[in-house]
């Protein structure tokens, strides 16, 4: 394809690049900023709550600019003296309003990099089969990479498929299919082609991209050296893992829906994301063509194959060192709101638990338990009661209490925290969650941890915080008031403890 008639083009090779990177919050955003630094570009991340950014290694190494994707004259102030934009914003998991979300975000953003002048436009978007009708997401994707390629505005599109890197979406679905279900009864899309690729190897193409000539414009399919099944991957996933051999029974009757409920029940990734996911497995996801090679070539080594990449995802979930996850990008539809206080608060009736305890140890002990809290180590008070709410929010679409955390130990704003977010986060004194989980309302629970000048030790309030939302709100917290003793109390009681041990 022939590139638009645009005179500009990235600066000589030898000079920095400035990248702004859009969906930094999210999986491989947030990869690909430290990816791009250690190759000596200055880079610009855009986000609507740059808050979340803050506690990102890389945080002090960037420029921040906020801005909503949706907000025209706030995309193009950011991509104002930009170099290359990075364009990795999807809808996934919104609802079957998506598509519309994806084509108008595209527009507003691939006019303001035509205003702004950019060099050149990246985007990461998924493979398209031949002669076969295109999921839904797969139809948004090739609709998003149809807008950039319009923009007037050099862009190249890499295509790819099934991701594979540890905490990526589509590898948390084929990593607990896998291990908990020795036994499995799917569906026909188990048999769908796929050549999924590494994450290694997707950033490594994206880093690349900055500096192709300004004439190259067009889409690039992107894949590992494998290819195959689903089934063949849950095989061959269980054999790197040292698992018996799974039985696989396909079903013809699975409906995308009753699949994706399946998976959202089996795994951490909610139904309302793994239903475009499931959908897509339903298409014939391989590469047509390698002309990336000409540009990129690949590595001495050869692009890492399906078995080492799992190897290496493996080893870094083992090591907690899970850099990004599909959880970090925000739930679609989960409140945002910031946590209401008084006398500011105007939005009506407020409801408080609150509570405070002296623990007999120093407050450094008290908040390592506060940060760890959640995901393996659970809350502290009657797991039985967080089970069941957590399977009663999976049951009507939320995340539930599967996601768990990035890390055992140390937490940053923006972290998912099973059905909670870190919203608010002051090392060794406060932590504040927003809850994700569905709810008549929005939801917050604090930790506060400071010196106790009475017995030498610590003092922990710990604060839950519901604003409701109409009568179904007001009568949710006080059908579950009666419990709060148990689960608040013992949760507060237990954190104390759990110090002193």
């Amino acid at each position: 394809m022939a590139a638009p008639d645009d005179p500009s083009g990235p600066p000589p090779a030898s000079a920095p690049l400035t990248c702004l990177v859009t969906g930094a919050t999210g999986y491989v955003g947030g990869r690909l900023v430290p990816e791009l630094l250690a190759a000596g570009h200055r880079v610009r991340v855009m986000s609507r709550s740059p808050e979340r950014l803050r506690d990102h290694p890389w945080a002090a190494d960037v420029d921040v600019a906020r801005a909503d994707a949706g907000d025209a004259e706030a995309v193009a102030q950011a991509c104002s003296g930009v170099d290359v934009v990075y364009y990795l914003i999807h809808s996934l998991g919104t609802g079957p309003e998506f598509e519309e979300t994806d084509r108008c975000t595209a527009m507003v953003v691939a006019g303001a990099v035509r205003e702004a002048g950019v060099g050149r436009l990246v985007y990461l978007g998924g493979l398209e089969p031949e002669d076969e009708a295109l999921s839904p997401h797969l139809r948004s994707r090739a609709e998003v990479a149809a807008i950039l390629l319009g923009s007037g505005v050099p862009t190249v599109v890499l295509r790819a498929a099934v991701v594979l890197g540890s905490g990526s979406a589509s590898f948390e679905m084929l990593r607990n299919l896998t291990e908990r279900l020795p036994v499995m009864v799917t569906p026909r899309w188990v048999h769908s082609r796929i050549q999924p690729i590494a994450i290694r190897d997707v950033l490594r193409y994206l880093v690349a991209c900055a500096r192709l000539p300004a004439d190259v414009h067009r889409c690039f399919d992107i894949g590992g050296p494998d290819v195959m099944n689903y089934a063949e991957m849950m095989q061959r996933y269980a054999g790197v893992a040292e698992l018996p051999r799974r039985r696989i029974v396909p079903v013809p009757l699975f409906s995308p829906s009753l699949s994706s409920h399946w998976v959202g029940l089996i795994t951490p990734v909610p139904a309302s994301i793994a239903r475009p996911l499931v959908e897509s497995l339903r298409n014939t996801v391989v590469c047509h063509e390698h002309d990336i090679a000409s540009y990129v070539p690949d590595p001495p080594e050869g692009l890492l194959g399906f078995d080492d990449a799992v190897r290496l995802a493996i080893q870094r979930i083992q090591d907690s060192a899970v850099t990004t996850r599909w959880a970090s990008a925000s739930v679609p539809g989960a409140p945002s709101d910031p946590l209401p206080t008084d006398p500011d608060w105007a939005g009506g009736s407020l409801y408080v638990d609150d509570r405070i305890r002296p623990a007999a140890a120093p407050p450094a002990a008290v908040w390592e338990v506060v940060e760890g809290i959640g995901g393996e180590r659970g809350w502290y008070s009657w797991p039985l009661a967080w089970w069941v709410r957590g399977w009663l929010d999976r049951a009507v679409g939320g995340v539930g209490l599967r996601r768990g955390r990035r890390d055992p130990d140390r937490l940053y704003v923006g972290d998912a925290l099973d059905f909670w977010r870190v919203e608010e986060l002051e090392k060794g004194r406060l932590l504040r969650l927003r809850a994700e989980m569905r709810l008549p309302g929005l939801a917050w629970l604090e930790f506060h941890v400071e010196h106790d000048p009475v017995t030498g030790g610590a003092l922990v309030r710990q604060r839950a915080t519901f604003a409701p939302r109409g009568l179904a709100g007001h009568l949710y917290w006080w059908a579950v008031a009666a419990f709060h003793g148990f689960v608040f109390g013992g949760m507060l009681r237990g954190i104390a403890r759990a110090a002193e041990r």
